[in-house]
């Protein structure tokens, strides 16, 4: 079986759910490998089925491993991938009207961050290693040149996809997933 590697438009859908009418995107997730979705939220603090008020997490069980949603705008999932990736992998994705970043962990460890309008300015322990597949999907402009990725959201998804091989579909997504609140978490508590 031949694997084809995710593309922006594997991602567009996620994007659209979280993009309102004017454009302004809230989207926070990440696809952590080979750990069920009860776990990932152990490992961030989130307990499956409390309640939701406001703010939480939804886990849903992808192939490959889960994918974390937030609903919120604390980044929990994003400033929490390290925990994540304890003996796997963690790419998490935070597109805001604060910012839009993409950060990969392997077994606890920063390997690369970056902003979505700045890869030039990456860093972590191993800087350079998805480089290949940021120029692929169009998240590096090269040089000095002004530009920036048409559409960098969807893009860093499909990069996340490739960085843990954690496939998150539109099927995937509309199935049940286990959810917990994260209202007793900085920076809402």
């Amino acid at each position: 079986m031949v694997m084809v590697k995710a593309t922006a438009a594997t991602y567009e859908w996620l994007h659209q759910e979280f993009t309102d009418g004017v454009g302004d995107t809230w989207l926070c997730v990440c696809f952590v490998q080979d750990v069920p979705p009860d776990e990932a939220l152990r490992r961030i603090g989130v307990v499956a089925g409390s309640p939701l008020e406001g703010f939480g997490v939804a886990a849903y069980r992808a192939r490959g491993g889960t994918a974390l949603v937030e609903y919120g705008w604390g980044a929990i999932v994003h400033d929490r991938a390290g925990l994540l990736s304890e003996g796997s992998a963690a790419a998490a994705v935070c597109v805001t009207i604060k910012g839009a970043d993409f950060t990969f962990h392997q077994n606890g460890d920063l390997l690369t961050t970056f902003s979505l309008y700045s890869y030039r300015y990456r860093e972590g322990a191993e800087p350079d290693r998805l480089e290949a597949d940021v120029t692929d999907l169009g998240l590096h402009i090269g040089g000095d040149e002004p530009g920036f990725a048409d559409n960098p959201a969807a893009a860093a998804l499909a990069l996340a996809e490739r960085a843990t091989g954690v496939r998150f579909s539109p099927a995937a997504y509309r199935r049940t997933a286990l959810v917990g609140s994260t209202e007793h978490l900085h920076p809402y508590a």
